[in-house]
């Protein structure tokens, strides 16, 4: 593929903008400069350098994110900043966005993409995609709870019990809650309806990929083939 064509790709503006990026030195393959736009290059394995930034060559922009508390989950945020703020322009330009979304005041692991299959696959209802959260609650967290939490409680507009996937005691204000679906403020509802009252809300991990500890509040990273292979949905 043409170096002009892999950039206009990642998001580093037209063909046009990016010739001129490649004709000011600006771009580098593989540790190399190059001047030249049209030059053909194998995308296996391709790391090219802008501005001194080393890029991945990836077909879709698939990230994790460590989402900090007062951000908002929208591509149209109206009361705070919104997430993909903390993203590189060049990704912004790539269309993506969270796969599900956080409150903004709920912290965690978030996830970011441009591709469609697995933006689906994380947020479809049938999948059961299990998410993990660590709630601080108001009063102590009581047998009685996670009893209530594990049985299925009532939410208002709900025709059913909502149950939790997994519920367990970590803290004397902490509950570890996983669950499967994602109805709107659902955990804090959750919580509400068995009698207590969430603090403060942590999302630890989606399915079996969980939030690096190195992975500070506002940092993103590019997600691995294995974290892709934790997040396979679609069996």
């Amino acid at each position: 593929m043409q170096l002009e064509r892999i950039l206009q790709k990642h998001g580093f503006g037209s063909r046009r903008e990016c010739r001129g990026l490649v004709r000011r030195g600006r771009v580098a393959i593989n540790g190399t400069l190059c001047e030249d736009p049209f030059v053909e290059l194998a995308i296996d394995g391709l790391v090219f350098t802008v501005d001194g930034v080393d890029w991945p060559y990836a077909e879709f922009a698939c990230l994790m994110l460590h989402k900090p508390l007062h951000y908002e989950c929208s591509r149209k945020p109206k009361h705070h900043p919104g997430v993909l703020e903390l993203l590189p322009v060049a990704l912004r330009e790539r269309d993506v966005q969270p796969i599900g979304r956080l409150d903004e005041d709920t912290s965690g692991l978030l996830l970011i993409t441009n591709d469609g299959q697995l933006n689906h696959q994380l947020s479809s209802a049938k999948r059961k995609v299990p998410k993990i959260y660590l709630a601080t609650t108001k009063h102590p967290v009581e047998q009685e709870l996670i009893d209530q939490l594990l049985a299925g409680v009532l939410l208002t507009d709900e025709p059913e019990p909502i149950a939790a996937a997994a519920a367990e005691k970590v803290g004397e204000h902490l509950l570890r809650l996983t669950l499967t679906s994602g109805k709107y403020h659902q955990v804090k509802r959750m919580v509400a309806a068995a009698g207590n009252r969430v603090e403060a809300l942590h999302r630890e991990a989606v399915g079996e990929l969980q939030l690096p500890a190195d992975l500070k509040p506002g940092e993103w990273r590019w997600l691995s083939a294995d974290d892709l292979q934790k997040l396979d949905y679609s069996r």
